[in-house]
């Protein structure tokens, strides 16, 4: 599965109507709903914001709406194309400035489906566009010296997110690949000689 690490847009026009497709990172149902209405509100003189998404590890909660296009040549159409896209956690907005000329039901799923495939294929080429990585969260609390001993731990494993917080002991969090979370843990261990006070999820 592949996921978007930053948000793409693409233009087309059919028939003078203008298709602005726009695909996000998404992570949860309420997220869509936040994004979709951002997306409305700020394109409010638009004639329809069409949306999709699919959501979860194995690309198993999807959605999709017409808004206000003859039901079946628009959500669904984006829908399909995103799930046959094997990208997961995201949404895809496509917003249709109406050009004065009825485009038909063929007209409008050719041009709703060719906008998904456009955004998706531009977030491919742009480098937006990564594999799904499943991973742990993990935080831990240390002295200065033993942070010192940690630093090449650190560097060692691909890790997101990472924090370093310093007060009267420096606290560490970030995101590692479930693969890569046992060895972690062990070298982390080893380095610090026994103090640390660990917590993974």
């Amino acid at each position: 599965m592949k996921i978007l690490k930053t948000k793409v847009q693409t233009e087309s026009i059919a028939k003078n109507s203008r298709f602005i497709a726009q695909a996000f990172p998404c992570q949860s149902q309420d997220e869509a709903k936040k994004i979709l209405k951002a997306q409305k509100e700020k394109y409010f003189d638009a004639r329809h914001v069409v949306h999709a998404f699919v959501l979860g590890l194995n690309a198993e909660i999807f959605g999709a709406s017409d808004d206000g296009e003859p039901s079946g040549t628009a959500g669904r159409p984006a829908l399909d194309v995103l799930k046959g896209s094997n990208f997961t956690n995201i949404l895809v907005t496509i917003t249709r400035y109406f050009g004065g000329t009825l485009l038909g039901t063929g007209g409008l799923v050719k041009a709703y489906s060719g906008a998904v495939k456009s955004v998706l294929e531009e977030a491919e080429k742009n480098g937006a566009a990564e594999e799904f990585v499943r991973r742990k969260n993990f935080s831990f609390e240390c002295s200065y010296q033993t942070h010192k001993n940690l630093e090449r731990v650190l560097r060692n494993f691909s890790i997101c997110d990472l924090r370093e917080e310093f007060s009267d002991a420096v606290f560490i969090s970030g995101k590692i690949a479930e693969e890569e979370f046992g060895n972690f843990l062990k070298e982390a261990s080893n380095a610090a000689k026994g103090e640390l006070r660990f917590r993974g999820e």
